[in-house]
């Protein structure tokens, strides 16, 4: 049964309430919650939501000139409406239980309202979707993209039926698939069915544009507005490419993690960040090197790009506010955007650092696991400059390999080819081929020796904190796969005290075997392949629980306030 829709400026203000913190009160001050029964639910609930660190993510923005603090105010505000659309896009029945929750003053009530903002939705993301909200249904693959009585195979034979523009509109980034008047399956553009809250959206881009002085900053803030309303996209991503400006946003639909169909539509998402100009001046260099490690990349030279083009931009920010799906359960680290493959050939793609981001879970998340899953003499050897490096790497090695390949005689792309396996298959591609150009720049000289000496124990800790986040997620299903093939090639080692450790005689055999087949099923598009390395590797395995099992005490991520969004919110 359809849940009733709730309207979109309530939805934007329970969620704006959250904008220092990851819980939202009512609309109405509501009186003091009566006594409660102790609720075993609650307990369990309790435990779940300990596992996410309340921790401040704040960017100094002190010296920033007034015009520009004002343009941050509307960035937020917009990225507000961005909750609210994604909330829609991920349940039809999101919005009307986040209003009732948040009516429910009792502790439970509150509990649960809390663990719904962390997650976006009452499923818990990093227990295998698990319903946490009594009443909420198991969490649909197909999200609120495609009619909630089709079926995946109704849907899969609609769309071989279309042809030309009429295929390319439906499997689209940037349209929902309905239901017509008559019952069949039509596809709707993203600015008929969210009409309104991206008309807000771009009134609110647009008071950012007016407020700017930074002329890439204006052009782009304007594109967007138009492109929220035209559906048209590209000359957006075109502009965000050409954005040199001490305030970086990232805001619309991207991601597409969502659509566990097709890996097809995309999420709406939103961060609002200030550049860090001297780390983005430091890590450029890496991006002139992408051409050569493309060059020496392990897998037949048929499938090397010979002409990667223009070097990829790379920005470190500090984030002042996230939303949508770029603030739902697992935090974002780093991005490697557009997705649209007409850009990424043009102007490449942009990889951006949340250096705050990455800081936080450093410190709450990776020491601690390090401590446990480690041996003792190489816990010492755990080092932020390489977590923070390997991540970069991860980012640029998104753009290298295969992306658009030809099946059969026929032009296509891995992710169309691969499609619900591409996520997952992707992410694992991008770590450990990261790995394997890290090792590249270090034998080149470009990277100091040491790094060598911290990168792979970095990487084997850094893999405990990632399958925490669950195998239903695409990175932490990406990173178990990396996580047990290099045990079965012996680069990782299980210590008779249960504890893991680095065989330096083979990690970096290893590390260039996994990336050569990865980037080989890529390259042919074979998702039937894809399949089986997932299908036994994909998995938690006896030795790594035991490991994860003693880890119950260490938060698995971090839960974000926003102090810097708030105080600028309450200026301007």
């Amino acid at each position: 049964m359809a849940h009733p829709r709730v309207p979109s400026l309530l939805l934007v203000s329970l969620l704006a309430t959250a904008a220092c913190g990851t819980t939202a009160p009512s609309p109405a001050s509501p009186p003091a919650p009566a006594p409660e029964r102790e609720d075993p639910a609650m307990t369990d609930l309790a435990a779940k939501t300990a596992r996410f660190a309340p921790t401040d993510l704040s960017a100094d923005v002190s010296a920033l000139p007034e015009s520009e603090r004002k343009a941050l105010a509307h960035l937020i505000r917009a990225a507000q409406v961005m909750d609210a659309l994604f909330l829609r896009q991920v349940w039809a029945g999101n919005e009307s239980m986040l209003a009732s929750l948040a009516a429910d003053d009792t502790r439970t009530g509150q509990a649960r309202l809390t663990y719904f903002l962390v997650n976006k939705g009452p499923w818990s993301r990093i227990d295998h979707n698990e319903p946490f909200v009594p009443g909420a249904p198991a969490k649909p693959a197909a999200a609120n993209f495609y009619p909630p009585d089709a079926t995946r195979a109704e849907v899969e034979q609609w769309l071989g039926g279309l042809a030309g523009t009429a295929k390319q509109v439906a499997t689209g980034f940037f349209t929902t698939i309905r239901r017509g008047p008559n019952g069949g399956l039509m596809a709707v553009p993203y600015n008929v069915e969210y009409q309104a809250e991206l008309a807000l959206a771009a009134s609110h881009l647009r008071a950012a544009a007016a407020a700017t002085t930074q002329p890439t900053l204006k052009a782009f803030l304007e594109s967007r507005a138009a492109a929220f309303l035209s559906n048209d996209y590209y000359e957006s991503d075109v502009k965000w490419m050409e954005l040199d400006a001490s305030i970086e946003p990232t805001i619309g639909p991207y991601e597409v993690y969502e659509d566990e169909w097709f890996n097809s539509k995309a999420a709406f998402e939103a961060f609002i960040t200030v550049k860090d100009q001297a780390e983005s001046a430091k890590l450029q260099q890496f991006a002139g090197a992408l051409q050569e490690i493309e060059d020496h990349l392990p897998i037949d030279a048929k499938y090397r790009n010979p002409t990667l083009g223009a070097m990829a931009p790379i920005a470190v920010v500090n984030t002042v506010f996230s939303a949508g799906d770029g603030n739902r359960g697992v935090q974002t680290a780093a991005y490697n955007l557009p997705n649209d493959e007409r850009v990424v050939q043009e102007k490449r793609s942009k990889r951006v650092m949340l250096k705050n981001n990455q800081q936080a879970k450093f410190d709450s998340v990776l020491v601690p696991i390090a401590q446990i899953a480690l041996a003792p003499a190489d816990r010492g050897k755990v080092a932020f400059d390489a977590f923070f490096t390997h991540i970069l790497m991860h980012e640029l090695m998104h753009g290298l390999g295969p992306h658009g390949i030809t099946v059969n005689g026929r032009a296509t792309t891995v992710r169309q080819e691969l499609k619900e396996t591409y996520s997952a298959i992707e992410e694992a591609k991008a770590d450990v081929s990261g790995l394997f150009a890290l090792q590249y720049l270090v034998d080149k000289g470009t990277l100091k020796a040491s790094m060598e000496e911290t990168m792979y124990v970095t990487f084997l800790a850094s893999a405990f904190r990632s399958v925490r986040f669950g195998i239903t997620e695409a990175h932490g299903r990406g990173q178990a796969v990396q996580l047990n093939y290099l045990l079965d090639r012996g680069a990782f080692t299980v210590n008779a005290d249960g504890t893991f450790a680095v065989d330096t005689a083979k990690i970096r055999d290893g590390v260039a075997a996994l990336t050569r087949d990865i980037m080989t099923l890529q390259a042919g598009g074979d998702s039937a392949g894809a399949g089986s390395m997932l299908a036994p590797r994909g998995v938690i395995r006896r030795n790594t629980k035991a490991v994860l099992d003693k880890t119950t005490a260490v938060p698995v991520d971090i839960a974000p306030r926003f102090p810097s969004a708030a105080a600028l919110l309450s200026a301007y």
